[in-house]
């Protein structure tokens, strides 16, 4: 590779609104001893077929997309990353619910609880 050479930096998958990132920051606060951050994936579940899924990670995959926020490590599954580019994660909460909630280009259908999708 010349000097000249430049290297385009490949943008993030997923979009992580501030809200989003402050949720991370508060669960790596309070995270289980050996958790090194905080993993989105979307495992085969649900009437639709795919959910996402929020949980600890203890260790780093070298196929995962590794996002650093102020807050914590966010990585992405490896093999969920097709499903999920271009997307927006947000954290929303009111007087009867709260949770990480997805604008997710990719999904062509949802399940009328929202808590899985189809691609």
């Amino acid at each position: 590779m010349s000097a000249e050479t430049k290297i385009r930096a490949r943008p993030a998958a997923v979009i992580l609104t501030p809200a989003a990132e402050q949720r991370i920051a508060d669960l790596m606060a309070k995270a289980p001893e050996g958790a090194i951050g905080v993993k989105l994936s979307t495992p085969r579940r649900g009437c639709s077929g795919l959910a996402y899924s929020v949980d600890y990670v203890t260790e780093a995959d070298p196929f995962d997309e590794k996002i650093e926020t102020a807050g914590g490590t966010f990585y992405i599954d490896g093999a969920s990353v097709l499903y999920l580019i271009g997307s927006t994660m947000d954290w929303q909460e009111d007087d009867f619910t709260a949770g990480f909630v997805f604008a997710n280009p990719n999904a062509k259908g949802a399940c009328g609880c929202g808590e899985s999708f189809t691609v």
